[in-house]
């Protein structure tokens, strides 16, 4: 009886074994080829960090943000949020390519960017204006062609009307004699939007994962660096961290002159702040006009305008695989979603 026990366990043991050499040799291999390419991506990009604020230290500051974000009072007519434009449900744009006022009766001359990872960016807005997301957030609030307030003292009397602001800002700022001031709404919404981080594929390949690309992914890869798309789109946002020419090789036709209208600089004339690549598929249209409605367009005419380059069909869908690897595995649920 023993030795039958002993037979069957060796001939399970040897089922198991030759069950694992099966499996290994059915496994994808990392090639010596894959390793290079991985190296030479960790040397250009670098995956996106989990958290930029202490959300435990600020819980206060960033629930007032929160609602601030949502809060339609803050347009003249009570009928536009930051979430209108930047819809958080849809990859904070609106898909329009410039977006109207309150009242919808003009629209801005530029592309709605992201929020996403925005608290990332060297600077706010496509020109510059403003360093960080705090700042950025006040400047909507006033534009007579966005949500058109007439005054910052307009903005608090109206929130501090409510009860639940009067609360909300008491928390948020316990150490200032009087929270109400117009420069704490933009440090919530600001302190909100440092939240605001994504995750995707692209990440989990430069921690070393080769296999979360496919590898029509990789080579689009290998292509967006042989190219040169990284002299400009590198870094965790593949872009967001510098100005460029736009039209840099081949002119781009645009009446927009850019970082010019905030420096004077005749050397900033029609440079724009180089845009993050991340979520990139979902945050059509592109360009600073929101003239281009496809990826493959945009893809083209990068190539051409700022590489000169003409890229071929292969080359171009390549690529574009590869920057569907940048899209977020998924995105935040906001209840407030449901409300607007």
């Amino acid at each position: 009886m023993k030795s039958k026990i002993l037979v069957g366990l060796n001939v399970l043991m040897t089922a198991m074994v030759l069950g694992g050499v099966i499996h290994s040799c059915s496994r994808q291999v990392v090639t010596e080829e894959d390793k290079q390419l991985l190296h030479e991506a960790q040397s250009y990009f670098e995956p996106l960090p989990q958290s930029i604020i202490d959300e435990e230290a600020k819980a206060d500051l960033i629930v007032l943000g929160r609602k601030l974000y949502f809060e339609k009072q803050l347009s003249k007519d009570g009928s536009m949020s930051c979430n209108t434009c930047h819809d958080l449900g849809n990859f904070g744009v609106d898909n329009l390519a410039t977006s109207p006022s309150f009242d919808g009766s003009v629209s801005g001359d530029r592309n709605s960017p992201t929020v996403y990872n925005a608290a990332l960016h060297f600077s706010q807005f496509w020109d510059g204006r403003d360093e960080t997301v705090e700042d950025q957030a006040l400047g909507p609030i006033l534009n007579p062609v966005e949500m058109a307030m007439a005054s910052e003292e307009e903005v608090m009397e109206r929130l501090q009307a409510m009860d639940e602001y009067r609360e909300l800002f008491a928390k948020a700022f316990p150490d200032d004699e009087n929270p109400f001031e117009y420069v704490n709404v933009g440090k919530a919404i600001g302190a909100f939007e440092r939240t605001l981080l994504t995750t995707d594929r692209f990440d989990d390949y430069l921690k070393g994962d080769v296999f979360a690309l496919s590898a029509k992914e990789r080579a689009g890869l290998r292509a967006f660096i042989e190219v040169g798309c990284m002299t400009c789109h590198d870094g965790p946002l593949l872009g967001g961290n510098s100005f460029q020419m736009i039209g840099a090789v081949n002119p781009y036709e645009t009446e927009d002159k850019g970082r010019y209208l905030v420096t004077g600089d005749e050397w900033d004339k029609y440079f724009f702040k180089v845009p993050s690549l991340r979520n990139i598929e979902k945050t059509w249209p592109y360009f600073h006009d929101g003239r281009v409605e496809t990826l493959e367009e945009a893809i083209t005419l990068m190539g051409h305008h700022q590489l000169g380059i003409d890229l071929d069909e292969n080359q171009v869908k390549e690529i574009k695989a590869f920057l569907t690897s940048l899209t977020a595995k998924e995105l935040p649920h906001f209840e407030e979603l449901e409300k607007n």
